[in-house]
């Protein structure tokens, strides 16, 4: 892997410069604005920065180890920190009128099993790190302080509901970098780097090739999907002057038509109504001369097996003479183990990108880590309310990390 700064008058310059050098699947690791110094700063512009990887390998996942060896022989040369600081919480002693407070045995236990999970890795560090080797005979252990750290780091990724699986992973790889003058600060940008890379680059819209670009939008019933169209059909007009058209078939909801009927009306655009398969095509061929065709699906349980075969039906009876894009819509606030079962049934019927909604009814987000890893699907907006069009944006990876390290927003 290859990592490198790129500088631009803005920040689209930057990540520009980039892409020209890396390719578009050039993961974008951090971006930070370069403030003007001297005693003439008053009269320069501020600059943009932006740290960015190329991957040697198409499957970075399965080959994380080797891209990992890489980034160790560059890190002492890069600076891969986070652009703000992360205060990682520390433990408070509780006051002694607490102490007292009675805790549900289900909560104890729960306590007690995260605290010997901490011991485990504790001592896995001290054994692998002061004993592993001839060559780790002269190195110290690691201090109490950086352990500490660790236990604290490790607690915090899994009370952001992060799975203990990706929470190990990633703690065994920066084991490394647990040495007696390696700051935690090291410690922690190792981290940052770690996860932002697992997010991967979020894909929006692909605007290139023939029009219409017919999107679908597929998720399980109340997940937002008419709204998640709305607002993102209304960025598309307003801020890239694109042609946009509705189709919707959802016919099962009485409100859902009028809903996005609402919508169509207040961007002027149009709408048509599809009962099956069989009317799809006809409807995208008389949107034919708009840009973006906006396809609002029904939602379903992904146990109803009958919907989940119309559903696939419909997908794949689209013309192959239109380009079509599939955006499966999740919540934030969904149960983890639904979350996999979800994103295999749709796995079985499409390729998909994700949308996550509903982040601002959630204070974590693990569950966006652990299903982009699970299902290997590029991620691409989130939404955070209900106003249209400004409660949505593309995946902020920077941001998401930030908040799973205990940061703030």
């Amino acid at each position: 892997m290859t990592i490198n700064k790129f500088q631009g008058k803005t920040e689209s310059e930057a990540i520009e410069k980039a892409k020209a050098e890396f390719g578009e699947n050039a993961v974008i690791m951090n971006v930070k604005e370069v403030k003007p110094k001297g005693i003439f700063r008053a009269f320069k512009n501020s600059t943009y920065e932006v740290t960015a990887a190329m991957e040697e390998k198409e499957q970075f996942i399965s080959q994380f180890r080797e891209a990992a060896q890489e980034l160790n022989k560059v890190h002492e040369t890069v600076n891969l920190a986070a652009d703000e600081k992360i205060d990682i919480p520390k433990p408070v002693k509780p006051a002694k009128q607490e102490q007292k407070r009675i805790v549900p045995p289900s909560k104890l236990d729960e306590e007690k099993k995260l605290e010997a999970r901490l011991d485990d890795l504790s001592n896995r560090l001290e054994e692998t790190l002061g004993h592993s080797s001839k060559e780790m005979e002269t190195v110290k252990e690691p201090s109490s302080e950086e352990l500490n750290f660790v236990r604290i780091l490790y607690s915090t990724l899994v009370k952001n509901e992060v799975n203990e699986q990706y929470v190990n992973q990633i703690l065994d790889e920066i084991e490394k970098f647990i040495r007696p003058g390696n700051s935690v600060d090291i410690i922690l940008s190792n981290v940052y780097q770690k996860l932002i890379l697992r997010f991967g680059q979020p894909k929006m819209i692909d605007l290139s090739g023939n029009k219409p670009k017919v999107l679908f939008f597929v998720g399980p019933t109340g997940v937002g999907k008419t709204t998640t169209i709305a607002k993102i059909a209304s960025k598309y007009k307003v801020e890239y002057g694109k042609k946009i058209a509705f189709i919707t078939a959802d016919t099962y909801r009485i409100a859902a038509t009028e809903q996005l009927q609402v919508y169509a009306n207040i961007l002027d655009a149009p709408m048509e109504i599809v009962y099956s398969k069989e009317e799809m095509n006809d409807a995208i061929g008389k949107l034919s001369d708009y840009d973006l065709i906006f396809v609002d699906t029904a939602g379903f349980s992904h146990k109803n097996e009958a919907q989940r075969k119309d559903m696939k039906l419909l997908l794949q009876g689209v013309s192959s003479e239109y380009t079509k894009e599939v955006y499966l819509v999740l919540s934030a606030t969904t149960k983890y183990r639904d979350l996999l079962e979800i994103v295999d049934i749709y796995h079985e019927i499409c390729d998909y990108k994700l949308i996550f909604t509903k982040l601002d009814e959630t204070t974590t987000y693990g569950n966006l880590l652990n299903i982009k890893l699970y299902s290997g699907a590029d991620l691409s907006y989130t939404t955070n309310g209900q106003n249209v069009p400004d409660d949505i944006e593309v995946f902020d990876t920077q941001k998401i990390v930030k908040q799973l390290l205990g940061g703030n927003s």
